[in-house]
């Protein structure tokens, strides 16, 4: 079966109550199960330092300008497990490099939590909408890899995503999803568990862009963690834990993301027509959803049902992120991750 059909089959099964469609076939749950016993003993040898504190204000030169406000969600690659510095998680990168795009300042507040599987997202949609200042202007939602390694069956999954983008999209809040990234690309893995780890992250990837991009979100493919850098440069490209993305990893993940969260908020030059030579099209959302999977940084956003549109945006190159300063929002308060763990 296409991998377009299965992530059909994941999205109508969250839809419509569905609960038993698997990602794997039966008889490689065996030879997986070993091959996770293996893994386990050398993924995670290092110990990955707690995410550092990156709420507050950056872009602070831009003067009176109103605020953008931007919103991460997900699990530890939205909270940017794996570094030690402020600068260096995809929050900070993400404010910094929409600041400059949009030459206003951003607010960024960031609700991941290390660890999340998709029905964490209901408490962190209800932990952000709660705030004072009420919906962000987009939110950026990184999740899935989780959901894979413990086995959360995937209409599951894809059901508690499409209600976080929901509830988000109501509130007014322009929506963007990192889907699951490619667990096969982590260096450790021997094979088989490597191939089906690639083929159980892919299919939910796709399912993940069916179910975004009907609830009137984007998605940008993370595939492995975004570009071939991480196949040619692991021990770059991976933290201290060989799990984690390092500061180049989530440098490389947050220009891929970038490019899509500036677009959805109108202050990135959208083409008039779509560029044949970097393999743009309109598909039916399903095949474009499994064509994203394939490769990474590719966006999808909805068109006219059923279609889809494919992009490939020019990546740009992020600043330096500065210290962020104390928000308006509640975002001074002090973050005992950061003190536990200084920059």
């Amino acid at each position: 079966m296409s991998r377009a059909r299965v992530a059909r089959r994941i999205a109508a099964g969250a839809a419509y109550g569905g609960g038993s469609i698997g990602l794997l076939g039966v008889a490689a749950v065996g030879v997986l199960l070993a091959e996770v016993q293996l893994a386990k003993r050398t993924v995670g040898g290092g110990v990955a330092p707690l995410p550092p504190g990156a709420d507050g204000r950056y872009g602070g030169s831009y003067g009176g300008e109103v605020p953008l406000r931007l919103a991460l969600l997900g699990d530890s690659t939205a909270a940017g497990q794996g570094v030690r510095r402020v600068g260096q998680t995809p929050g900070a990168l993400l404010a910094s490099g929409l600041a400059a795009v949009a030459e206003r300042p951003v607010d960024l507040r960031n609700v991941a939590l290390p660890g999340a599987r998709s029905d964490d997202l209901e408490r962190q949609v209800s932990l952000l909408l709660a705030s004072p200042s009420g919906a962000p202007d987009v939110a950026v939602i990184m999740i899935g890899a989780n959901d894979v390694t413990h086995r959360m069956p995937p209409t599951q999954s894809v059901r508690c995503l499409a209600a976080a983008v929901r509830r988000l999209r109501t509130a007014g809040a322009e929506v963007v999803v990192g889907t699951c990234p490619d667990l096969g690309t982590i260096e450790p893995v021997y094979q088989p568990l490597r191939w089906l780890a690639r083929r159980a992250s892919r299919q939910l990837a796709a399912a993940q862009t069916i179910v975004v991009v009907e609830q009137g979100g984007r998605t940008v493919s993370l595939g492995d963690l975004l570009g071939p850098e991480f196949a040619a440069n692991p021990r770059e490209m991976f933290g201290v834990d060989n799990f984690h993305p390092s500061a180049e990893g989530y440098a490389t993940a947050a220009m891929a993301v970038l490019p899509t969260v500036c677009a959805a908020l109108g202050v990135w030059p959208e083409a008039d027509r779509l560029d044949a030579a970097r393999h743009e099209d309109i598909l039916p959302v399903a095949k474009a959803a499994a064509e994203a999977a394939k490769q990474a940084g590719t966006e999808v956003t909805g068109a006219r049902a059923p279609w889809a549109l494919l992009k490939h945006r020019r990546r740009r190159r992020l600043p330096v992120p500065a210290a962020p300063e104390p928000g308006d929002d509640g975002t001074d308060t002090p973050d005992p991750r950061q003190a536990a763990d200084p920059a």
